[in-house]
This record gives C-alpha cells, sequence and structure tokens, in this order.
C-alpha cells in the first residue's frame, strides 16, 4: 500500500507489477480515477515492440491501483497500425456526456511498408460504453489533412465542447475544435509556436484550464532524451499565448526533472491541485552498438504538482509528496469544518 507520491521511483499495481500506462492520462468518472497509457511490458531496447495495447487502472486515492487489464487490444494482423511493432503512443479518452461513450484518440505512426516512418502520423479513434471494457477502433483520419503527432484532448465542463490540441509535424501547435460526438475535428482551427524543426519544434502537448486562464505545457523534439519543458497562457482557448520558458524552476540539468510530461489532471476535490504528469523514459538505459538505447518496459513516472505565482506557473522537484497536502475545495469540506469556519 502507497501513502504518497515519490516521483521517479518504481510504482507497482496492486498486483505488485509495474504499471504500464504511459504517454497517458487520468480520468475522474464516478467517484473514481482511471490511469490509462501505453502498455509497454513486452518492450525492451532489443525488440520490435513498440507498444502491446493500451492498458488501465483504477484508483479510490490516486495512490494504489488495481489493473483493469488491456482497454484497446493489440492486434496479430502486420497491416494494422494496432500491431505491436507499429507506433502507437498517447492514447486519450474523454467522455461525452451527450452520447454516453468514452472515446479515445491514439497516434499512430509509420506505414504497411515502413512500421517506424515517424514522419507519417495520424489518429485513430476507438469508442467504449464503459472505460474498463475493451474500446473498438472504429476509424483512423488525418484530421485537418495534417500529420498529426503528440497531442492532448480537452472537454470544457461548462459546456461539453471538445478540443483536439496537437503537434503538427513538427513545426507548430495546433488546437483544433472537436465534433459534439468527439470522432472529428469541425475544420476549424488556430496556430500556435511556429518553430523551423527539431530539436526546437514543440511536442507533448499539455492542456489545462485554470479560473479563466488557458495553459500549454511543451517540450521540445529530441526523442527518447529529455528536454526543457515551456509553458504558454492565454486568456482565450484559441489564444494567442504568451510563452514563459522556465516551467520547472529548480530544474539544474534543464531537463525537466529528466522527465516528458504527457498530461496534467487537475484533482476534483482538493483545492488548486493540478498534477503533472509525466514518463522518465530513461529509467533503464541498455547500450547497443554503442549508443544508449531505452528499456521502455521499466520506463518510471514523474508526477508534481504545479504551483502558480501571479497566474504563472511553475513546477518544483519534490521527492515525496502527498495529495492530503492540498486543501479539500470549499465545497467538499465536512459540514463540522465548514461551520467551525463561520463561527470564528
Amino acid at each position: 500500500m502507497y501513502n504518497s507520491i515519490r516521483p521517479g521511483k518504481p510504482w507497482k499495481d496492486t498486483d505488485g507489477n509495474l504499471i504500464q500506462a504511459h504517454g497517458g492520462s487520468i480520468l475522474y468518472h464516478n467517484g473514481t480515477y482511471y490511469w490509462y497509457g501505453e502498455n509497454k511490458e513486452k518492450n525492451d531496447a532489443t525488440n520490435k515492440i513498440w507498444h502491446y495495447g493500451v492498458r488501465c487502472y483504477s484508483s479510490k486515492d490516486l495512490y494504489n491501483w488495481k489493473s483493469e487489464g488491456i482497454i484497446l487490444e493489440p492486434s496479430e494482423d502486420l497491416k494494422s497500425p494496432l500491431h505491436p511493432c507499429r507506433i502507437m503512443d498517447r492514447p486519450h479518452i474523454v467522455y461525452n456526456r451527450f452520447t454516453k461513450q468514452f472515446v479515445m484518440w491514439v497516434k499512430f505512426a509509420g506505414t504497411e511498408k515502413d512500421h517506424r516512418k515517424w514522419e507519417v502520423q495520424y489518429m485513430g479513434i476507438a469508442v467504449s460504453d464503459d472505460i474498463t471494457k475493451p474500446f473498438k477502433l472504429i476509424k483512423t483520419i488525418r484530421p485537418l489533412g495534417m500529420e498529426t503527432g503528440d497531442f492532448d484532448l480537452y472537454v470544457d465542463p461548462r459546456d461539453g465542447k471538445g478540443y483536439f490540441i496537437f503537434d503538427r509535424v513538427h513545426t507548430e501547435i495546433v488546437i483544433a475544435d472537436l465534433t459534439s460526438d468527439y470522432l472529428d475535428v469541425t475544420g476549424y482551427y488556430s496556430s500556435h509556436f511556429p518553430h523551423e524543426g527539431p530539436p526546437t519544434a514543440r511536442e507533448a502537448p499539455c492542456f489545462f484550464k485554470r479560473k479563466d486562464k488557458y495553459y500549454i505545457i511543451t517540450s521540445g523534439t529530441t526523442g527518447y532524451f529529455p528536454n526543457r519543458s515551456e509553458v504558454a497562457m492565454a486568456q482565450l482557448m484559441h489564444g494567442p499565448y504568451t510563452v514563459f520558458k522556465n516551467l520547472c524552476v529548480n530544474d539544474t540539468k534543464k531537463t525537466s526533472f529528466d522527465c516528458q510530461f504527457s498530461s496534467v489532471f487537475k484533482h476534483p476535490q482538493r483545492k488548486d491541485l493540478y498534477i503533472a504528469v509525466g514518463d522518465r523514459w530513461y529509467q533503464k538505459g541498455v547500450e547497443i552498438n554503442g549508443r544508449l538505447e531505452p528499456d521502455t518496459s521499466e520506463a518510471g513516472y514523474v508526477w508534481l504538482p504545479i504551483m502558480f505565482h501571479d497566474n504563472i506557473p511553475f513546477i518544483v522537484w519534490r521527492d515525496e509528496w502527498r495529495i492530503e497536502d492540498f486543501e479539500l475545495c470549499e465545497e467538499e469540506k465536512p459540514k463540522w469544518l465548514t461551520e467551525i469556519i463561520f463561527e470564528e
């Protein structure tokens, strides 16, 4: 049993196995937290397996996670983008309160002839009526006719409107409106943070909203090697965004604490608690032909709370921290505590 979060330390599920939820995110639904991501359990630095589907975990406290199994199964068909030797990255799931469906988007890359041709990138859309039950891949799309790389999904809780935030490989970050069923884009979009290419081009966008401000965390394009994260802020969803380059304030190596962030989770009950969820891909490296390659089956996780100063977010390294360090939201405070505060 865990009772705290220890960034970078091995994190095991309730069966004692390393958690396999890489490049993923957390979804809170009906009182339960769900953590999902790329299943890398069969990967190592020497074989040709890239993934083994999408795995999901459930928790009541964000510390202890029960495996709910693989919710997007790999395919045995080499022509399928879900074959384990082909590239499938960064699943994101949103719940559509209108259709009562869970919608998963995943990034695919490569072609049938060249499975690792990363320049060819597109999206897969899968649906399920239950987040813990198998999702069905219903289609693949190339949104807006663009090569769509790392991405995030956001649903505005006020009106249920959805957005697709992605790296247009590898030139800019694009924010596109989703259709009402979240299965495609409408065609309306805006472009941000233009760059000529790697390593300065931005990828791995992590979107969140706090109060009346919109934020996007991004990383540079250096493969599995970690780099310095940036954060941008705007008054409107489609910008314009102002970039702040110093997100991780005591990050002496300028490597985002040796991780790449994949999403930001807003805690539903703790006041002003936003958790940056990241992967430490080089938790274990293997030297092959004189080059250090990551064993992604043992990649670790870096979860850290985001702090704010004059609405500007920043992250400070902590060896260990607890959800309980943050106050309950006012509406979630016990009745007796509210009465005491009122009496004072």
